[in-house]
């Protein structure tokens, strides 16, 4: 694909995570069903669960997510909540190294801001008394700030150990963020980011994307936090490396993440070098936006559903 035409079909793909109620068309497609569940790692939290453990025998890491994005009432957000102390409570019983991300829209950030606080806040109470951590995700832009808002409250609430936050490289203001965050010891996954944004907003070239991601890696590792240097890029993690040793970190001062089914060979690469790795674990029946998503970030996978959909 041509650089235009990579654009588009991102665009479009994008558009289309936007609209859920495709799923139901789409999930009666063998290949869509199929591609998806290299993604999705299932449906039901025992699903996950069993995942976890698969990752866990080969040296993994993990974080879950339950995915059910931009809930609409009270209700089902404060079933999201619900959903998150049952996940800290079987991570607990079946003792696998995990922790948790959730995403601010689940606890009804898009219609209650203070409900969104309220329900986050239980989360991460849940997660501190078990000495574990919460994950807040980032999502498209226009919440960007009340998302980093929240975070900062939960941190001085519970501190650096139970709660963390979420950087993209796309957008332009990330690198002073990552530097306010770091001020504040407050642990970062940094990753480029999935979300479709105005170019004001967000660089629209993959290489200033790349470049900022570099310099914002450096604040982080530089900053004596504990933090997630999340990426599938080859150049991104060698840079990460490189870094390290020039400033004589150990390994384990930071650590990798990556997404469930995404470059598996790199993952378990990493592990053997000795790196601290942690696979992203989605689940849950409201996948569609997230599976979207990814196959906007790789054409490839766009190419492997086509081909499959036209054989039948």
């Amino acid at each position: 694909m041509t650089a235009d035409t990579t654009h588009l079909s991102r665009a479009a793909l994008l558009f289309l995570a936007r609209k859920p109620a495709l799923k139901d068309l789409a999930t009666r497609l063998g290949p869509f069903r199929k591609l998806a569940s290299r993604f999705i790692a299932g449906e039901s939290l025992e699903e996950a669960l069993d995942a976890v453990k698969a990752l866990g025998a080969k040296g993994f890491m993990a974080s879950f997510d339950h995915l059910n994005e931009a809930v609409q009432t009270p209700e089902e957000a404060r079933a999201e909540v619900r959903e998150y102390q049952r996940l800290l409570n079987r991570i607990d019983a079946v003792d696998v190294r995990a922790n948790v991300s959730l995403k601010l829209t689940q606890c009804g950030l898009l219609f209650d801001a203070p409900l969104a606080l309220e329900n986050a806040r239980a989360v991460v109470a849940d997660a501190a008394a078990r000495d574990s951590f919460v994950r807040i995700d980032m999502e498209d832009s226009s919440v960007t700030q009340v998302t980093l808002d929240i975070v900062r409250q939960l941190r001085a609430e519970f501190g650096e150990p139970h709660v963390g936050a979420v950087l993209q490289s796309a957008l332009r203001r990330t690198e002073q963020d990552a530097r306010d965050l770091c001020a504040q010891r407050i642990r970062i996954r940094l990753c480029k980011g999935a979300y479709l944004e105005k170019p004001d907003v967000a660089f629209p070239d993959k290489r200033d994307v790349d470049a900022n991601f570099i310099r914002c890696m450096r604040v982080l590792l530089d900053s004596g936090v504990y933090h997630g240097i999340a990426t599938h890029d080859e150049r991104m993690i060698e840079a990460t490396l490189d870094h390290a040793t020039r400033r004589g970190l150990p390994r384990g001062a930071f650590e990798f993440q990556m997404l469930y089914g995404i470059r598996r060979d790199l993952q378990e690469r990493l592990v053997r070098e000795g790196h601290p790795v942690r696979i992203y674990v989605p689940y849950g029946r409201h996948w569609y936006p997230y599976f979207m998503r990814r196959l906007a970030e790789r054409p490839a996978n766009l190419g492997f559903l086509l081909r499959n959909l036209v054989r039948g």
